[in-house]
């Protein structure tokens, strides 16, 4: 079993928007791959979004309601890229020799 600092966050929420953990030691197994699939689709769709919202943003005829959801989407996007970068930046830090 991993030891609870090694536990990696998963691009999902579990119940009441708390967050879930996965306790593995294999990398390549079915969580962890899933896991993996879930973060490049979550960054991917980010990378999208951002592209729509430097259009979006560049249209003076833009109407507030089309404002308003970007905002909202791109909220949700960041939520999701955050947690993916808050998850990686744990693994290296646990897979990473720490020089001195």
């Amino acid at each position: 079993m991993t030891a609870q600092n090694e536990l990696r966050l998963l691009p999902w929420s579990g119940p009441e928007g708390k967050p879930c953990y996965l306790s593995t030691d294999d990398r390549d197994g079915y969580m962890s791959r899933l896991a993996d699939n879930i973060e490049s689709v979550q960054l991917g769709t980010a990378a999208e979004l951002l592209k729509q919202a430097t259009e979006t943003l560049g249209d003076e005829h833009a109407c507030p309601e089309d404002m308003q959801l970007l905002a909202k989407e791109l909220t949700e996007a960041l939520r999701d890229v955050l947690r993916v970068a808050t998850s990686r930046s744990h693994l290296l830090e646990v897979s990473e020799p720490h020089c001195i």
